[in-house]
């Protein structure tokens, strides 16, 4: 049930009302936004991890969601619906295709939530969903070309070309598991190497403990703190920070050869070290790049609720899109 019934400003603007869920392997957050996009209710409730049965277990918390907002909020009336969610997504036909922290394989997210709640709905993919609200709302706006890069306990992209997202059936984006290093660690992809292992934020206090950095001292509890002893001169910390700058520089000067994006947007925990992030950052991805176009390195305005708003924008274009099928789908 909703856990706040107060109403936050939220820049979404006016349109239809609409309920967002952003299903986390954790928490799942959930909000109902009113016609002057204002968010409303905002609650953080545990994702309930129920093995295969998840999924399950996921559609019906939204419906217990659903229903606390029409209690709270009889006034505010949604039109749709949106989900977000980790992994491996197909927006364009709303498919959880893999989620190994949810436990689910091609799961039909929106016919399920278009029966059980009988109104229109859309599943994305929460990187997707939060470069959207970017791109939309925030940072990324001025641009037609630009890559939103959320770094937190792991990393992904959402990319947009031309003023539209690029989603290659749900495949595009995962930029954590780009090959930094083919002789490095063992990610839990499978894969050797990949920028997860060395650049995000659980790899960074994990490489740092790893070594066995201030023995004398209780270890540090985040990446943040990390970042906080790499400052006052401690050698592996400034190690291991040094080392994610590296290969957080060589993926973008990747996305620069390839995709010329005009900037690259950074979000997540990691993204709120400011200077001490984006100035080393833009002096080694310069270094990289010779006749490239310098994708400006700008930090998310959005903050934690971005994805959330992309939900809800990607709830409001499924109510312009209409009407609700009337049988249960096969899984």
């Amino acid at each position: 049930m909703p856990g706040d019934s107060t109403r936050h400003e939220a820049p979404l603007g006016a349109g239809a009302a609409v309920l967002a869920c952003d299903i986390g392997g954790t928490d799942t957050k959930a909000a109902l936004f009113d016609p002057a996009g204002r968010m409303l209710g905002l609650s953080r409730t545990a994702t309930p991890l129920r093995g295969t049965d998840t999924a399950d277990a996921v559609l019906d918390l939204v419906e217990h969601l659903a229903a606390g907002f029409a209690r709270d909020f009889p006034d505010v009336h949604p039109t749709a619906v949106g989900l977000i969610a980790p992994g491996i997504v197909d927006d364009e036909q709303g498919i959880g295709i893999h989620s190994a922290n949810l436990h689910w394989d091609n799961v039909p997210f929106k016919k399920l939530t278009e029966v059980r709640l009988n109104l229109p709905a859309s599943f994305s993919h929460d990187v997707r969903a939060a470069g959207e609200a970017e791109h939309r709302l925030g940072a990324a706006r001025p641009f037609r070309d630009a890559v939103v890069m959320v770094i937190g306990t792991g990393i992904a992209a959402s990319i947009i070309l031309g003023g539209r997202a690029h989603i290659a059936g749900g495949f595009a984006g995962e930029i954590g598991h780009s090959i930094i290093d083919p002789c490095g660690e063992v990610c839990a992809c499978g894969a050797v190497g990949c920028l997860e292992t060395v650049a995000s934020a659980g790899a960074i206090l994990r490489r740092y403990c790893l070594a066995g950095g201030r023995p004398a001292e209780p270890m540090p509890a985040s990446a943040k703190q990390v970042l906080a002893l790499a400052q006052t001169g401690d050698l592996e910390a400034r190690r291991v920070w040094n080392d994610a700058l590296d290969a957080l520089a060589l993926v973008i000067e990747q996305l620069a050869s390839v995709l010329a994006p005009e900037a690259v947007v950074i979000g997540g925990g990691l993204s709120q070290a400011g200077d001490a992030l984006f100035v080393p950052l833009r002096e080694r991805v310069d270094a990289l790049l010779s006749f490239h176009r310098r994708p400006l390195l700008l930090p998310a305005r959005i903050g934690e609720n971005a994805g959330l708003l992309g939900a809800a924008l990607r709830a409001r274009a499924a109510a312009e899109r209409g009407a609700t099928p009337p049988t249960m789908p096969t899984l």
